[in-house]
């Protein structure tokens, strides 16, 4: 049995996270925070070394006794409590934050304590906790009226998702959390969730964590669908042929009936929007839209959904003109499909995710303006006195504000012969000058914001593609357009079967209409994948036909280029071998002979001395010991620093040598006495040269001036008091 089968075997049971108590971490950790942080202080000074020794690791000991699986989780909720906290009290909004980014530095400190056991660990991120579990009964009805009786109480989420809700960045790019999460999307990890929000639920198995063994698991494996690698690359497919039958559509459009290519692409457009639909009541519309681009989904559904509703009207009335506008309507949406596909790829690179930034900004920056040059518009037009419409002033406007300034000035009369020219040119300052370029500096700062954070904001996108390709619903496991026949079939089904036969059809749906992916899967991951037998072979027969070329050929550059080098082989084999440190290099070599950093006595050295009390270590003025043959001296003149100050834990006490000998010797006890002389000689010298005599004199007059002053203000004080007659009362 392997070590990935052991830790198999040590994964928490369903049963025990059902019975883990989540709700009195929940208040514990509320007051600890709360009485612990009273200041705001920067993420920087919440991970000083006094902070972190002082503050940070006494909590952290604290909860990490409990072993409780949910702490991370419970962290994560108090962080979004403190968040809150900010928006709602903004004269207390510093210290909420600070409170919030000591909520993470504890998840992530608590995080480290379960990675020794990596099952265990992927359970503490992945097990969706409920906030009331372990909560006494009245407190649970008390929350209940709080939210209404009607309310789910029981909406539960992992630590994951609530990282992700809480924006805790830092936590998630963390070491520890990306080692979980690269294991979930390559699925090497495999877990299942219960659906709570799904479109279409099947728990008749529900499956514990597991490391994924190609040797036990079934050749056509079904759940390998669920895999977030592969989920990633089948979305990249279903989007293309979305893709395609869209340009195919308006290639071939006809506004008196539905062409063939209309009706896929109608097909096409309601298995996509389904798709979207039920990711989003998978993990929730927080979780969703956290990714960008579910934003340009969600508008590309909207605008399938509006060409759909005219295309039926005109059709059913005959209104040709409505079919033409359900078209125009359509063509609209070619401005979110090439990009996204285009983009797809590289979703979480920085220059997209500083696109994406940018986009925000500028959209936030163009609705003020529009707010402020409201009044403007309002202004034109009614000194225009009906000559002009609202609708043209406001083009006008937005010519003039894209940089268009000769309008401003040609259709300013037209207006008012006085206040038209002086309002369009101050409007034509503001918009050409000032806005535009407040406007290019808030997306240069943006811009270099996104550069100094690539690496945590890449990361946390990352992390959002896998928990959402983590999906629990059944409908995840088929293939657009295949979910609508599946949730045609299986979602009636579901009202009358049992949950045993309904697991059933759905596995063999499934196996069905995904057996040439499943298949693919299966012989990738059996002969292609890293580490087996087909890949490795050939690797072994690339390096061995290398090795066997002339070396005039493999010392082309250009051939080097693409093969690689040889030297990180020879690297390689040197590190692979095993051979005894230092062999042959020294003839006497003894641990005494180097300088060591330590503040107590080894544990290594106590086991190996049982029955010796340890002394607390001392600082030692360690004398320079006699050079070997070819060796240079330790010895400098002291100038200031001479003597070579080392910190080496007390030796035990051994045979009738004198303290003091036992106190600056390194060398063996046979060593000759002479040596040792000597040394004590050196070190004398060099004390001698110490300044004692002068900081004594320094002491002496200081002493001397104290004394003076303190005469001084003792007469000052007699001389008030004789003058003063109120001191006298």
């Amino acid at each position: 049995m392997d070590h990935e089968e052991q830790a198999s075997l040590l994964a928490p049971t369903p049963s025990l996270l059902a019975t883990v108590p989540v709700f009195p971490l929940i208040p514990a950790l509320k007051h600890d925070i709360r009485n612990t942080i009273d200041s705001a202080l920067s993420w920087d000074q919440l991970c000083a070394s006094d902070v972190n020794f002082s503050i940070i690791r006494p909590i952290v000991l604290k909860y990490a006794k409990l072993k409780n699986l949910a702490i991370v989780y419970a962290c994560l909720v108090v962080r979004a409590y403190f968040l809150q906290e900010s928006e709602d009290d903004l004269a207390y909004a510093g210290v909420m934050l600070s409170r919030a980014t000591l909520c993470e530095i504890l998840a992530m400190k608590l995080l480290s304590h379960f990675a020794s056991n990596h099952i265990e660990l992927v359970a503490v991120l992945t097990t969706t906790w409920s906030p009331l579990a372990g909560a006494p009964q009245e407190v649970v009805q008390e929350v209940k009226s709080v939210l209404g009786n009607n309310a789910n109480v029981n909406d539960a989420q992992s630590a994951l998702e609530m990282a992700i809700s809480t924006q805790a960045k830092r936590f998630i790019a963390s070491p520890v959390s990306q080692k979980v999460i690269n294991d979930i999307y390559s699925g090497r990890v495999v877990f299942s969730t219960a659906p709570v929000r799904s479109m279409l639920a099947d728990n008749y198995k529900p499956r514990g964590i597991t490391i994924y063994n190609t040797r036990d698991a079934p050749f056509l494996d079904h759940y390998r669908l669920r895999v977030p690698k592969y989920g990633a690359i089948l979305e990249f497919l279903n989007f293309a042929c979305l893709l395609i039958t869209f340009v195919l559509c308006l290639a071939n459009k006809d506004v008196e009936k539905f062409t063939i290519w209309e009706t896929i692409f109608c097909i096409f457009g309601a298995a996509f929007i389904l798709e979207e639909y039920t990711a989003s009541a998978e993990h929730g519309w927080i979780i969703y839209i956290a990714n960008i681009w579910n934003a340009f989904d969600t508008s590309f559904c909207f605008i399938s959904l509006c060409y759909i509703v005219i295309r039926v009207k005109g059709l059913s009335y005959g209104d040709h003109d409505a079919s033409a506008l359900a078209f125009d309507i359509l063509a609209c949406g070619a401005c979110i499909l090439f990009p996204r596909l285009a983009f797809f790829a590289v979703s979480n690179n920085v220059v997209v995710l500083s696109l994406r930034a940018m986009i925000i900004e500028f959209l936030f920056f163009m609705t003020i303006a529009a707010i402020c040059f409201s009044g403007l518009l309002f202004t034109l037009w009614t000194l225009s006195k009906g000559t002009w419409a609202l609708q043209s002033i406001a083009w006008l406007m937005v010519q003039i504000w894209f940089g268009n300034t000769y309008l401003s000035f040609a259709q300013a009369k037209s207006f008012h012969p006085v206040f038209g020219p002086i309002l369009m040119t101050c409007f034509a300052a503001l918009s050409n000058t000032l806005l535009l370029t407040i406007l290019i500096s808030i997306l240069s700062n943006t811009v270099a914001r996104i550069d100094a954070n690539a690496t945590q904001e890449h990361l946390f996108q990352f992390a959002i593609a896998t928990v959402e390709g983590v999906q629990a619903d059944a409908l995840f496991s088929y293939q657009p357009p295949f979910n609508l026949l599946a949730f045609a079939i299986l979602k009636p089904a579901s009202w009358v079967v049992s949950p045993r036969t309904l697991h059933s059809l759905n596995v063999f749906l499934i196996k069905l209409t995904s057996f040439p992916i499943l298949l693919v899967i299966g012989c990738y991951e059996r002969y292609f994948a890293a580490g087996q037998i087909i890949r490795e072979s050939s690797k072994d027969a690339a390096q061995t036909l290398f090795n066997s070329l002339p070396r005039g050929i493999k010392n082309i550059p250009i051939f080097e280029a693409l093969v690689g080098s040889t030297s990180n082989n020879l690297y390689d084999a040197i590190f692979d071998i095993d051979t005894p440190a230092g062999v042959g290099l020294f003839e006497d070599s003894d641990d005494d002979d180097v300088p060591h950093l330590r503040s107590v006595a080894s544990r290594e050295s106590l086991n190996s001395t049982p029955g010796v009390r340890r002394r607390p270590s001392r600082v030692s003025l360690a004398p320079p010991r006699s050079p070997r043959r070819g060796e240079r001296s330790p010895l400098r003149p002291f100038s200031g620093a001479g003597i070579d100050v080392t910190v080496s834990s007390a030796e035990v006490s051994s045979g009738g040598r004198s303290p003091l000998a036992r106190f600056f010797s390194t060398e063996p006890s046979h060593a000759p006495v002479e040596a040792s002389v000597q040394r004590m000689e050196m070190m004398l010298d060099s004390l001698r040269e110490l300044p004692v005599h002068r900081l004594k004199d320094e002491m002496r007059e200081l002493q001397e001036r104290q004394a003076r002053i303190e005469q001084l203000l003792l007469t000052l004080t007699r001389g008030l008091r004789s003058t003063d007659p109120s001191l006298h009362k």
